[in-house]
């Protein structure tokens, strides 16, 4: 999938470098055909960008932005395991999104289309995914958003 690499550049996206972990855990594994990419949080520049609760002092459209860069270090995570051969990704597969959310919000839905948006704007099609969109009450480093990722390799 080289257009893949060529879709990131039409829309002035350069991967970051995979992200780090925070705990004791890696930020992608393969698993037979499968990669499991860790839950991503919305880091941009070494910095978390967006945090707080949805329903509260985060917008829609900032979780919106929020969940789509979660998918941006998620392609971050995946290119680290696949040593940047995008033919081999075939399919995304699932999502998992995790929105910290203040009571009675219920846009989690809304919020991780961010995430899903860009996947089939970047994947096409091969973008389209199952996915889960949880409310919760914190997440790691006060993140608004955070972003798991399953990928089906050829």
């Amino acid at each position: 999938m080289p257009a893949v690499l060529d879709k990131l550049a039409s829309l002035g996206i350069q991967l970051p470098a995979a992200p780090k972990a925070v705990a004791n855990y890696v930020p992608a594994v393969v698993a037979g055909n499968l990669v499991i990419v860790s839950g991503q949080l919305p880091m941009k520049d070494g910095a978390l960008a967006y945090k707080g609760y949805l329903g509260n002092d985060v917008s829609v459209e900032d979780g919106y932005a929020a969940a789509r860069q979660c998918a941006i270090n998620g392609l971050a995570a995946l290119a680290g395991v696949i040593d940047g051969d995008w033919d081999r990704v075939k399919q995304v597969v699932r999502v998992g999104g995790f929105v910290a959310s203040a009571s009675g919000f219920t846009d989690q839905p809304k919020v991780i289309n961010g995430a899903s948006d860009f996947l089939v704007e970047v994947f096409g099609e091969a973008g389209r995914h199952a996915r889960a969109a949880v409310g919760v009450g914190e997440l790691p480093l006060g993140a608004a958003v955070e972003v798991e990722f399953t990928f089906l390799l050829g």
